[in-house]
């Protein structure tokens, strides 16, 4: 049947579409392709009649209008609807008619309620806007609603109206969901509530037939664009229910030619025509060059392709391949080169379960993602015509990447918006690659399409990443004993996890240091210094709820909630409504920076309280985000010469060479949040055991490591004691599989006197540090120092991250 079929197609494809003499066109889920036919047959039409603006009674009116009734019957008839059942309103596309829906029952009273299926588009989740509350559902929520054991939204309001909309086939990935839904739906409606059901059936028709002869089990409500059938016109369709459509009377503009009678001189008053619902509802003069259109391209698609069932099993035959033969894509190492989105194909094909629409990624043999963007360039280049990115179907997008609300959130803060050529942020790509095929679609197509991603895009030689640092050595097998952030400044730390790979960005650790608090009215950032309570306000991240608790481990003034949250992502709705208090000029270690201000009043509250100052949260984006800069100052200082081996008038040793100058230009350009000096802090846990040996001997209380506030902690694997302080001398650290330069000595104050765990101040470990740790009158403890990012394309490069366990080599 697929081989028939296949043949016919090309040999009738060169004259019918010339277009695609050096092209191949897999974007069929966009818009299928118009036929030389159809535009000759429609040009023959508009060349031998005069078709005249139907509100009128002239000859050419009178013969537009019965055109258009005649046509609007074949619509109906294309898609098995009775004239007698159901009624079809034309209307610019799938979007316009969903938004006539909304706007009818938007007007009901009460309102309505929304749910709306996760695999819908764009215009199906606007919907929402106009709801008195709307829901997002996945199948166990379709499910356990459609089984009575939950409501359509969970969210009690006075509407007796709802409206459940769902796509018949995804745009994005081709799965298809039940059509038994709407039937379903419509059995629990009662006395006390009604629900509609909208159906969104533009990917579908594409490809496959719409069977809507059994009135009792279709939509109340079904949208679709014909171009998506037969590539012209550009029109839609919504196909009502007769018994559903009295609700559609609910909306109150009216436009001309709805409307029986107007009044608007002394009165206002009008009668909406009656006759038929199409009638009331098609405002304006109908686009009847398009109608006209459809009507030419109803008779040429079935005079080339026979039936939508026959175009359904070619089509499906046709992405099966494609499927198999990205799927069975490898590098030379085995690896995958796509990763498949489009489950359905996982199976024997059924054109019941999966629409012709292959959604993937792709990944090089270090497993980091290919952009999206170059490789739409580079097919656009070999005339491949495919679609990737979002495809207005947000939900479906989040779902198969794994990306949750804050981190889409968060990419948008970072500049990632709908069209915008860089798509990988966090290591997470943001979208996908559709390749869809139609009715004229060939076996060489998909063919070609699969040589052409073999020929780029699978890698044949593979070499492990090269380490950037040339002169490494274990020097006394040293290990990450624990990492630590800071995401409020000057407040407690989290430690993370054993075995949590935590992302390195270029300004630090992610969310290190991200957040301060501010004095209301000096613009001066807080620190334990003067405030050590805030040793005491404990941070945690919640990545599935995409927010930051706060909880203060002291005993809380009353009234005070038991902890606050703030969202991970840039939320406007959490900053100052007032134009002119949105940014704050701050003073961090005497530096001005310009912040983001919380509004909410129960925040700042929680704050100002513990601490007993008025102060308010604030905030010093990634990268800036527009609200300024800061740059590293952390420098190597001249007590950390390399070691040398010199020893005066010996043969064969030399001076150290000078010590680099404090101004490093390069260092100047590290980015850093609202960390001191660098992105990240490391401390040696022997140079730690070092300070603390003196501190007891002189009587006092030893240090923990958590008064340095270091990001880093490193110790030795063995038994044996690593030199204190050779820090001093190290260039650079290797991490696991990522690279450090190190940026010089920290300076010390007396802050690191602050019992991190009872906010308690001491004079150790500062009096001793003075004693040991003194250069030129400042005193140092710790490493300062800043990722390199790797020039090497794999899965690391793109995320880069460290956790505690892992092997550090040195380079000194």
């Amino acid at each position: 049947m697929e081989t028939g079929y296949n043949r016919n197609v090309e040999e009738f494809r060169e004259k019918e579409y010339p277009m695609l003499a050096d092209a191949v066109y897999l974007d069929h889920a966009g818009t299928t392709l118009y036929s030389k036919s159809l535009m000759e047959r429609f040009t023959a039409d508009m060349m031998g009649n005069l078709f005249g603006n139907p509100h009128s009674a002239s000859g050419s009116s009178q013969l537009s209008t019965h055109r258009i009734e005649d046509i609007r019957l074949k619509a109906l008839r294309f898609f098995n609807a009775d004239p007698d059942e159901f009624d079809l309103i034309f209307v610019a596309n799938a979007t316009a008619g969903i938004k006539l829906v909304m706007e009818a029952l938007r007007e009901c009273d009460g309102g309505f309620k929304y749910g709306y299926h996760r695999a819908a588009h764009t215009s199906l989740i606007g919907v929402r806007e106009n709801a008195v509350s709307s829901q997002c559902l996945v199948d166990l929520d379709v499910e356990r609603w459609l089984s009575g054991r939950e409501s359509l939204v969970d969210e009690e309001t006075g509407s007796k109206t709802n409206l459940f909309a769902f796509p018949a086939q995804s745009n994005m990935d081709g799965r298809r969901l039940p059509l038994s839904w709407a039937s379903r739906a419509r059995k629990l409606n009662n006395s006390t509530s009604t629900t509609y059901t909208l159906l969104d059936a533009s990917a579908f028709v594409s490809t496959a037939q719409l069977d809507l002869g059994d009135a009792n089990t279709a939509p109340d409500f079904t949208v679709l664009s014909f171009y998506k059938i037969f590539g012209f016109p550009d029109l839609g369709a919504l196909i009502v229910r007769k018994e559903s459509g009295a609700i559609l009377q609910e909306r109150r503009y009216f436009g001309g030619g709805t409307v029986d009678m107007v009044l608007c001189v002394k009165e206002q008053w009008h009668v909406p025509k009656a006759q038929s619902l199409h009638e009331s509802l098609e405002d304006g003069t109908l686009p009847f060059h398009n109608i006209l259109a459809l009507d030419a391209a109803i008779a040429t698609h079935k005079q080339l392709y026979g039936t939508m069932d026959q175009i359904s099993q070619h089509a499906t035959f046709l992405a099966q391949r494609l499927y198999d033969g990205l799927a069975n894509l490898r590098h030379s190492n085995s690896e995958p080169v796509c990763v498949m989105h489009s489950h359905g194909f996982n199976s024997k094909p059924s054109p019941h379960m999966q629409g012709p629409i292959v959604a993937f990624n792709l990944k090089n043999s270090h497993g980091a993602w290919v952009s999206n963007t170059e490789f739409e360039k580079l097919a656009a280049v070999r005339k491949f015509h495919v679609r990737s990115g979002g495809l207005c179907n947000p939900g479906g997008v989040a779902a198969c990447l794994n990306l949750e609300p804050w981190e889409m959130r968060q990419n948008f803060s970072s500049g990632f918006k709908c069209g915008t050529e860089a798509d990988i942020y966090g290591g997470k790509i943001t979208g996908v690659i559709r390749a869809s095929v139609g009715a004229m679609s060939t076996k060489s197509d998909a063919e070609a399409f699969i040589s052409f991603v073999d020929e780029f895009y699978c890698e044949t030689v593979t070499s492990p990443p090269v380490s950037p640092l040339s002169v490494s050595q274990s020097l006394g097998h040293l290990f990450v004993e624990s990492l630590t952030i800071y995401p409020i400044k000057s407040c407690g730390g989290l430690e993370i996890p054993p075995e949590t790979g935590w992302e390195v960005r270029p300004e630090g650790l992610a969310w290190d240091r991200e957040w301060c608090l501010v004095h209301w009215g000096t613009g001066q950032a807080l620190s334990q210094k003067r405030h050590p309570r805030m040793a005491l306000l404990r941070p945690m991240i919640d990545f599935e709820g995409g927010l930051l608790h706060v909880r203060y481990q002291g005993t809380l003034p009353q009234g005070l909630p038991k902890e606050i949250s703030v969202p991970l992502s840039e939320n406007p709705a959490f900053y100052s409504g007032s134009e002119s208090k949105k940014s704050l000029s701050s003073r961090v270690c005497g530096e001005a920076v310009v912040t983001r201000m919380y509004g909410k009043k129960e925040i700042n509250k929680y704050f100002s309280e513990i601490l007993g100052v008025s102060c308010v949260l604030a905030r010093f984006p990634a990268g800036g985000s527009g609200f300024g800069t800061r740059h590293s100052k952390a420098h190597m200082q001249k007590h950390q010469r390399p070691k040398t081996d010199f020893v005066p008038d010996v043969p064969g040793t030399f001076p150290a060479p000078p010590t680099p100058p404090d101004s490093d230009s390069e260092v100047q350009k590290r980015p850093i949040l609202l960390s001191n000096e660098s992105p990240i802090l490391a401390i040696n846990r022997a140079s730690l055991d070092a300070l603390n040996e003196e501190i007891i001997r002189s009587g006092g209380k030893p240090a923990s490591a958590s008064v340095f506030r270091a990001n880093v902690v490193l110790a030795s694997a063995t038994s044996e004691r690593q030199e204190p302080y050779s820090e001093d001398h190290w260039t650079g650290l290797r991490i696991g599989r990522q690279t450090f330069q190190m940026l010089g000595s920290c300076r010390r104050c007396h802050m690191i006197c602050v019992d991190q765990d009872s906010a308690e101040k001491n004079e150790e470990p500062f009096v001793t540090l003075a004693k040991t740790r003194r250069f030129e009158s400042k005193i140092f403890f710790g490493s300062h120092m800043c990722h390199i990012p790797s020039k090497e394309l794999t899965k690391e490069g793109q995320y880069p991250t460290i956790r505690v366990g892992e092997v550090v080599l040195i380079e000194s």
